[in-house]
């Protein structure tokens, strides 16, 4: 399955003015990076794949449509897997890419 192109735009729409934000594809997905750090992306597998600090991530599991993100099977802690369902509106669209991109600065320039 390949990233939703209307998703992509989204997020496209929500960082366009950030200068420190660029595009990559990724994983079969379409990933946004903070100086060179991922932190979210247009799933391949659908959906939305947002990096977090792990200890806001952790909670954040109870909200409609969120999962960890899995890697070969186990959790990736601080990464979560947010299904159509969990950015409908984009309100809570924005609410995901604002916290992940906050997340992302925090971080190492690569």
């Amino acid at each position: 399955m390949a990233y939703d192109e209307g998703v992509a735009q989204r997020i496209r729409d929500l960082v366009v003015s950030d200068l420190d934000v660029t595009e990559k594809r990724m994983f079969g997905g379409l990933a946004f990076l903070v100086n060179g750090n991922m932190s979210v992306a247009a799933s391949g597998s659908g959906g939305l794949m947002v990096r977090l600090d792990p200890v806001d991530a952790e909670p954040l599991l109870a909200e409609a449509g969120v999962t960890p993100f899995e890697m070969r099977g186990k959790p990736m802690r601080g990464w979560l897997r947010v299904s159509e369902a969990g950015y409908a509106t984009d309100e809570e669209l924005r609410g995901w890419v604002e916290r992940s991109i906050e997340y992302a600065r925090t971080l190492p320039h690569r």
